[in-house]
């Protein structure tokens, strides 16, 4: 065997190993960070960095944005690219408020999802039949979405019995909330008219090491959870089996990959991105219902915020895959709800945080650099090692900056608070940029019998 080939078959091994990651490993990592971040907080006093009140804050606002992603992937995984996830949001939360104010939440969920759903077809019409380029049909239904909900809400909301319930051109009269689930015995919900005592909340109030954090973890994920929260969480396994585990969810990401291939063994092309494009806008119409049924029980004028945007750089960070977009999701939600928890006290404590996040992903880019030297055998490998240690370099720089920040301040400005999940969307994209790969064919036009 000759030295090329031995290393190959060593970098062979090595990123299959790393392939090889499965849930415990990520367990075991969730596990790391939660004790990190536990030594933190109790370092710095900051205790709503683990309080049940901002879990539950950042699981109240990851969700819109993980049901938007969760629409992208949908999208993409057969194709298309789906920018118009904003537009298809604000079409949830106008036609959700509408329905939901005359016939109750869940009719008015039912509604969003079907305006979604709408604006998905719309999307499909013009990527799939017309072959219109994806990013100008989104971008058209994101303005489309916008100004067609401003002129019926002036058109609907204020006149008549809207107008006399409350609502006004730029709002809908109040909607009727979504019902809520506390677990009892653990949080203080009740079982059969018993009212059980709050286990989970005594322990948290006791701000013990790594214990107090956990029971505020817990505590937070089963008080006050809405049904539509925990529909949402539903849908992290479900799209992952439809997706990879059924005839149909092969179908539809073989249309992502290879649509000509698909096209030779029977596959519906179009069927099925139209079928992927109309999921993709339910989930975020779904998205915008949850925000004018469970965030806030009105439709407002530019309630979304962004949303469907943030979703989409989740859906690129968790790889178009439900777990990592999940993950990418809370991430997100967890920086927003700095904003309503804690604030510039919080942000503060997270510097320290993020410091030591950065110390140990310099010492890995070291090791990895030392590793991969003595198998320098290509161009692409001493690539490799140079950015293994310039990675690890700049990780450095960055961590010594922000515990001089740390060091140096007691608190984070405000505003800076507030820019927080939009700085986070940027450094995440960045930093996960090296380790995407999206569906082969994604973007592409396709038509059928032109293979080449």
């Amino acid at each position: 065997m000759s030295v090329t080939t031995a290393v190959e078959n060593t970098v062979k091994q090595a990123n299959g190993a790393r392939r090889r990651l499965r849930w415990p490993h990520y367990l075991l990592l969730a596990g790391a960070l939660l004790v990190l971040l536990s030594l933190v907080r109790v370092l710095t006093g900051a205790d709503d960095v683990t309080s049940s009140g901002t879990v539950s804050a950042s699981l109240r606002l990851a969700v819109p944005i993980f049901l938007a992603g969760l629409g992208g992937l949908w999208s993409e995984r057969s194709g298309i690219i789906n920018i118009g996830l904003e537009g298809m949001m604000i079409l949830g939360t106008w036609t959700g408020a509408w329905a939901g104010y005359q016939w109750g939440p869940w009719i008015g969920v039912l509604a969003g999802i079907l305006g979604g759903a709408l604006g998905g077809l719309l999307h499909a019409v013009a990527t799939v039949t017309f072959g219109v380029d994806h990013i100008v049909s989104g971008v058209a239904i994101n303005i489309l979405g916008l100004g067609l909900t401003q002129f019926l809400a002036g058109l609907i909301f204020n006149t008549g019995e809207a107008k006399a319930l409350g609502g006004g051109p730029r709002q809908s009269p109040p909607i009727e909330p979504v019902g809520t689930l506390t677990a009892p015995v653990l949080s203080g919900g009740e079982f059969f008219g018993w009212k059980s005592p709050d286990v989970l909340g005594a322990l948290e109030r006791h701000h013990w090491f790594l214990v107090s954090d956990v029971a505020g973890i817990l505590r937070g994920l089963t008080t006050g959870m809405s049904l539509l929260t925990l529909l949402a969480l539903l849908l992290i396994p479900l799209s992952f089996f439809v997706l990879w585990r059924t005839a149909f969810g092969l179908r539809v990401r073989s249309c992502g990959e290879d649509p000509y291939a698909a096209e030779s063994l029977g596959v519906n092309v179009y069927r099925m991105k139209y079928a992927a494009v109309m999921i993709s806008g339910a989930l975020s119409g779904l998205g915008g219902a949850f925000l004018v049924t469970v965030a806030s029980p009105v439709y407002q004028d530019g309630q979304t915020g962004g949303r469907g945007f943030i979703g989409l750089a989740a859906m690129i960070f968790g790889n178009w895959r439900p777990g990592g977009l999940a993950t990418g999701s809370l991430l997100f939600g967890y920086t927003d709800a700095m904003n309503v928890r804690g604030g510039g006290e919080a942000v503060h404590a997270l510097l320290l945080f993020v410091t030591v996040i950065l110390v140990a992903v310099a010492v890995w880019q070291l090791v990895r650099g030392n590793r991969l030297r003595p198998l320098v055998a290509t161009d692409l490998d001493r690539r490799r090692v140079r950015n293994a240690f310039a990675g690890a370099v700049l990780a450095v720089a960055a961590a010594a900056g922000l515990l001089a920040w740390f060091l140096l301040s007691d608190t984070v400005p405000g505003e800076l608070v507030s820019f927080t999940p939009h700085l986070t969307t940027l450094l995440v994209l960045a930093l996960a940029s090296q380790r995407l790969r999206m569906p082969a064919a994604n973007g592409q036009t396709y038509r059928r019998g032109e293979a080449r």
